[in-house]
């Protein structure tokens, strides 16, 4: 499957962060092609075994989330109306006027209601509504909802995927899906090729909500070293150039005390020897990823990490470019190519 249809197939799959299965699903099924024992554990992780590692050899483990943002029902009102709760850092000043849709026992499509200005008091017009302020009108009474939708069942703001100009896409949770694809492309570039190292894969659940996966995951996996994908800033006209990447200038390399120097420079190294586009990120503290939880796992991991620039993060449009997922995977094919060979 091309790198576009993948994306487009995973970011189509729900999986707000507990809820995952039918994202945890749609990933399992391109997963098996590589690695045919893949299985989904009971917290919804999916995570498989592409090659073991032989004596003496390091285990690899490759790493990206699969849930994304959304919203959990939390209460019905006596009319109908839903109140709910943020699932992981959903963005609120997007949230009024939206069309959505409640998972519940079959999908409700709804809106989330807004006030017209025409009966906003002055000093309230400009104000942002907290999640838990907001109420969803699925256009059914109280008991009507109640037979379909029931507490705890998870919300998304519907959106398309659209392929924009050149090899930009926009789409709900690319964050982190395009990284699930990109992991999915290196095991393609692999295909065929013996490599000096084993090589597990894992597609973690509640990233974004604590990195609660990552940390199931990657104890049962026990790697030596990992390699956590997700995405980070790119830079738009009215954020701060020097704390985001570029899109179209390749993977950003991280760098960050939670990480292994060695390791991130060896990625500068193979870009450089391989003539693959890389931008570097530097961070003072943790990552926010994966990373800060696999990293301090049983004895400790020695950590990377790549990010895929992304624009308009945890909002129903986000945006990638196809060539940094590309980059990425080539970039990541080259380091797996070579670790483990003279060690």
């Amino acid at each position: 499957m091309e790198l576009l249809q993948t994306i487009e197939t995973l970011c189509g799959a729900v999986g707000v962060s507990g809820q995952e299965h039918s994202a945890a699903a749609a990933a399992l099924n391109l997963l098996k092609e590589y690695a045919p024992n893949a299985e989904i554990d009971p917290f919804h992780n999916v995570y498989g075994v592409v090659r073991l590692a032989k004596e003496g050899q390091p285990a690899v483990v490759l790493d990206a989330h699969i849930d994304e943002i959304g919203m959990i029902v939390t209460y019905v009102d006596t009319h109908g109306f839903l109140k709910v709760s943020a699932c992981g850092g959903v963005d609120r000043r997007l949230v009024l006027g939206q069309e959505v849709i409640v998972h519940g026992r079959q999908e409700l499509h709804g809106v989330v209601a807004a006030m017209p200005p025409h009966l906003t008091a002055g000093d309230d017009s400009g104000k942002v509504s907290e999640i838990e302020q907001i109420l969803i009108d699925v256009g059914l009474t109280r008991d009507e909802v109640k037979k379909v939708v029931a507490l705890g069942d998870r919300v998304t703001i519907k959106s398309g995927f659209h392929s924009l100009l050149g090899s930009r896409i926009a789409s709900k949770s690319l964050d982190d899906r395009s990284c699930v694809a990109v992991i999915l492309r290196t095991l393609e570039l692999l295909k065929g090729q013996d490599l000096s190292c084993g090589l597990s894969v894992m597609f973690s659940a509640q990233e974004e909500t604590g990195e609660r996966g990552a940390m199931i995951a990657g104890y049962q996996l026990k790697p030596d070293i990992a390699v956590a994908l997700d995405v980070s800033f790119a830079h738009t006209p009215d954020a701060d150039e020097t704390k985001c990447g570029k899109m179209g200038a390749g993977p950003m390399i991280g760098m960050a005390p939670t990480l292994d120097r060695e390791l991130s420079q060896r990625f500068v190294t193979l870009a450089q020897q391989n003539q693959i586009p890389y931008q570097t990120e530097v961070m003072g503290g943790a990552t926010g990823t994966n990373a800060d939880a696999i990293g301090v796992l049983r004895g400790g991991v020695r950590m990377g990490l790549l990010s895929v620039p992304l624009k308009y993060m945890h909002t129903p449009i986000e945006m990638v470019d196809l060539s940094d997922c590309e980059a990425t995977a080539r970039l990541l094919a080259a380091f797996l190519s070579e670790i483990g060979k003279g060690e």
